[in-house]
């Protein structure tokens, strides 16, 4: 086959547009500030910058670390693992890998303390955010250790408070804080149970450490990830007795399960918090509400009914912050001229840097096709995939196929369920055909190897695919597809490329691919 240089369309002829912008660049933002899956974010500040981390399960690289200077426009600047410390992770792992991260500075490094929660807790370090990060260490092996938060206090001793997972330990309602070597080698013994109360909390988990004012505070979101409640734990000993009260819940407002997050203290004095709210096939968006402290709590968004627990707010003065930039958003259309695809793309598994190349045909995505048994994409380690980046979105790309007989390419979407347009070269032609699930509906046997193709998500994750031979007359795939979150992740979208023969050397090259409003 003899793939063209030149791309099928100019970039200046265009509009590229990210589909959600939360500075609204009045002096105000509207929430959610991250309108993609930063699953358990948590946040440092460092000076005037502020860096967020969340969890990634079973994608990979991993750990995405964000950047921003007023917490409401963000851009991400890496990812603090590539792969998942263990052999297993080279195969899809739906819901595994890691569960909820910290980050912290101490003795002039970064630190993310991250679980995996069939291995253990652990850590790795850097003095660049940016990376490089250091390889993981173990800091304590078991099942079921999940959502770890370190704090170096003030006499110099480390601790470390994590929760349990059910699925695992069989417990999802308590906390511990244990002893930590200062230099997060190891733990140092047991320590203690500081917190259980099923019958007021049944579960609670995503803890988070801080000392403020000669208190130390506990921050765990409980009562559920879709419909809980935000608790705030403080005690005047490290291993308690703590003090419990709701600080944020739903309230009047439509958003579900306001909680687990980042308590964070700005220059001028002002205190911030971020959390996520569970948004079912969009992921777990993240939020920004301002913080009051009264007598000695921290009050969350906004007091709306006088029950002194806060209640998210959708709109709100920005940070009072000394830097001022451009609306950012993290990134997400990628035009393929760089040496390697865009931050903002994960594979479905561990990955090898081969699967993909940027080189060979400059300005174009080439992806080698990985062997598969079946086809199937849920078990599919090279999807080369990202979050959804907003309620309502379009994206395009522009396949072209290797001719080789049973390589497959196309565009898709993951979740619990699958879809995808792609092209596939078969010894009679290529055909182009439209999956969903097992389910093959042949749309052409004697397609064109090159093809644009255009998924429009509509709200509630409704997809429309469409496809066109010039670019510009677009045909819609008959019938459309219902997105569905997947495994603790919000449903992605993306490319991938595979072959049915064992011993091929398949390709597909992609020229970009551009998200824009719906």
């Amino acid at each position: 086959m003899n793939l063209t240089t030149e791309r099928s369309r100019p970039i200046a002829d265009v509009a590229i547009h990210h589909p959600w912008f939360p500075d609204q660049g009045d002096g105000t933002y509207r929430n959610p500030v991250l309108c993609a899956d930063y699953s358990d974010p948590d946040v440092v500040r460092r000076g005037d910058d502020f860096y967020l981390v969340a969890s990634s399960f079973n994608c990979t690289p991993a750990l995405p670390i964000l950047h921003s200077r007023d917490l409401v426009n963000w851009t991400l600047i890496g990812h603090a693992l590539k792969n998942l410390p263990h052999e297993r992770y080279r195969e899809v792992q739906h819901g595994c890998g890691i569960w909820a991260p910290a980050i912290r500075f101490h003795a002039e490094k970064f630190w993310v303390f991250f679980p995996t929660p069939d291995e253990g807790i652990f850590v790795v370090t850097a003095k660049d955010p940016r990376g490089p990060w250091s390889e993981p260490r173990l800091v304590q092996e078991g099942k079921g250790l999940i959502d770890p938060c370190p704090l170096w206090d003030d006499d110099g001793s480390a601790y470390l408070v994590h929760a349990y997972a059910g699925s695992r330990a069989g417990i999802k309602h308590m906390l511990r804080v244990r002893p930590m070597a200062p230099d997060a080698s190891r733990l140092l013994g047991e320590g203690q149970i500081v917190f259980h109360a099923p019958e007021r909390h049944p579960t609670v988990e995503g803890p988070k450490f801080l000392k403020k004012d000669g208190w130390y505070y506990i921050l765990a979101p409980a009562g559920g990830v879709e419909t809980g409640w935000q608790l705030a734990l403080r005690s005047k000993a490290v291993y308690g007795p703590y003090e419990e009260r709701v600080i944020l819940e739903t309230g009047s407002t439509g958003v579900n399960g306001p909680h687990q997050g980042a308590l964070i203290d700005l220059p001028v004095g002002d205190w911030w918090f971020m959390h996520f709210q569970d948004a079912g096939v969009y992921g777990r968006i993240v939020h920004l509400q301002p913080v009051r402290w009264n007598d000695g709590w921290p009050l969350a968004g906004k007091d709306f009914d006088g029950n002194g627990v806060g209640e998210p707010v959708a709109v709100h003065a920005k940070p009072n912050v000394a830097h001022r930039g451009p609306r950012t958003a993290p990134e997400t259309s990628d035009e393929f001229d760089a040496p390697r695809p865009g931050l903002q793309w994960q594979w479905h598994a561990n990955h090898d840097d081969a699967w993909a190349d940027l080189t060979v045909r400059p300005g174009w995505l080439r992806l080698i096709a990985q062997f598969s048994t079946d086809g199937n994409l849920l078990r599919l380690p090279n999807l080369l995939l990202q979050k959804f980046p907003a309620e309502c979105f379009t994206a395009d790309t522009v396949i072209e196929l290797d001719a080789e007989d049973g390589t497959e390419a196309g565009l898709a979407i993951i979740g619990k369920t699958s879809a995808a347009i792609a092209l596939r070269a078969m010894p009679g032609g290529t055909q182009f055909v439209f999956r969903v699930n097992d389910t093959d509906t042949i749309l052409s046997a004697n397609s064109p190897s090159r093809l644009h193709l255009r998924a429009c998500v509509s709200s509630t994750g409704m997809t429309r695919f469409e496809y066109s031979e010039d670019g510009a007359r677009f045909t819609p795939v008959p019938g459309s597809f219902a997105a569905t979150k997947g495994y603790w992740i919000g449903a992605k979208i993306g490319l991938y490329c595979l072959r049915r023969n064992a011993g091929g050397q398949g390709f597909a090259d992609a020229d970009y691919f551009r998200f824009s409003p719906l």
